[in-house]
């Protein structure tokens, strides 16, 4: 077995970001947690993963503070995973993924999921990356510099 690499002492906030992710199942549970899977059972039948995969990349999500398992809201003795202030957001994150997904994946008569505004019922307007000054911004536009402590 491969010895998965840990990245949560990289220098690079996407290494530690991708790091406490950790793959697309945890992923693809933050998404069904957005669109309102709370059970173990809703996540295993909206996703079809193997049990065991979906109680690891469970616990690795509540371990790192994305989710966090609490009583159920009927009363009954199941627990349930709810977003944390953290977890909550990853939803800019999910947002953009779709609208790449969307833009690069599926052909102009391909049938897919949308994400829209629960009051008005609209699509979202696509994800900018905008400067402090509000320009917007693209790759060649900016830099990686690095930040010193203190």
């Amino acid at each position: 077995m491969v010895t998965r690499t840990r990245l949560d002492d990289s220098p690079c906030p996407v290494a530690r970001s991708v790091d406490a992710i950790g793959d697309w199942w945890s992923l693809l549970i933050v998404r069904d947690a957005f669109d309102g899977s709370r059970r173990f059972g809703e996540f295993q039948r909206s996703l079809g993963v193997a049990k065991n995969i979906l109680t690891a990349r469970l616990r690795t999500l509540v371990a790192g503070g994305v989710l966090e398992s609490v009583p159920a809201s009927d009363g009954s003795a199941y627990r349930e995973y709810v977003l944390t202030a953290k977890g909550r957001a990853l939803f800019p994150v999910v947002v953009a993924l779709r609208q790449w997904g969307e833009e690069y994946f599926f052909g102009p008569d391909e049938p897919h999921s949308r994400l829209v505004d629960r009051e008005q019922g609209y699509g979202l307007r696509p994800l900018e990356v905008r400067a402090a000054d509000g320009r917007l911004v693209g790759p060649d536009d900016t830099t990686v510099r690095k930040v010193s402590p203190g």
